[in-house]
């Protein structure tokens, strides 16, 4: 997909001018790298088939198989994970190309779709609170805990939500180079809203657990993140 595919925005991620007094505070895209590993989880599917390759030399040693058996076996096993990787590599990079993630003063928006585009807005009133995420890398995700009466579609939403909430979905600002900042804007821009003083929760001030990639840092409702 073209840049010229989006050349109907009047502003980049926007799918139309924004109204008058409201303002744009931050734009991001999500790193194609981060998004491959940890959205289309690449990393694990090599590990699969790697395992699976193992497998088979093993049972090949085991039972004294003909090495010309094992190797055209573990051959083709390569060829079916190079293929699955380099397809998951390609949605991966088509959907880093296609999401344009926006804060405004009132209210946060998220561009995404690689055959269709399509724009989730979200007002401020509709979100409960966020999560901030870091990771090793560096790249870090922000989720949004949005309110019962908004619907989202999980289908229609992934990769761009918080894994493992699928009966209540969390729309997600994933593979971030800058979450914290976008984090800290995205908190400062709801307490505004909600009327409120910005504080930096205590528990976003505390460093992220190096296991597991990282931590999750949670924020009370409405001031989310700061």
């Amino acid at each position: 997909m073209s840049h010229d595919d989006f050349d109907f925005e009047p502003m980049r991620g926007l799918p139309a001018p924004l109204p008058a007094g409201e303002q744009l505070l931050w734009q991001g895209v999500p790193r194609f790298k981060s998004l491959a590993l940890r959205a289309y989880h690449v990393r694990k599917v090599i590990i699969y088939f790697l395992a699976l390759i193992a497998w088979r030399v093993t049972v090949g040693l085991v039972y004294s198989q003909p090495w010309h058996d094992v190797w055209v076996s573990c051959a083709l096993l390569m060829v079916m994970g190079s293929l699955a990787v380099g397809v998951l590599c390609l949605l991966a990079y088509l959907s880093s190309r296609t999401t344009v993630y926006t804060i405004t003063s009132r209210r946060v928006l998220l561009r995404h779709g690689i055959a269709v585009p399509m724009t989730m807005n979200l007002p401020f009133k509709s979100i409960d609170g966020a999560a901030l995420k870091l990771f090793a890398n560096g790249t870090g995700e922000v989720a949004l805990t949005v309110a019962k009466n908004q619907r989202v579609g999980y289908l229609i939403t992934w990769p761009h939500l918080r894994p493992g909430h699928i009966t209540r979905p969390q729309p997600s600002f994933r593979a971030l180079s800058d979450a914290e900042r976008a984090a800290r804007i995205l908190g400062q821009a709801l307490a505004r809203d909600a009327g409120t003083v910005a504080v930096e929760p205590p528990s976003l001030r505390e460093r992220a657990p190096s296991h597991a990639g990282g931590g999750r840092r949670s924020a009370t409702p409405r001031t989310a993140v700061a």
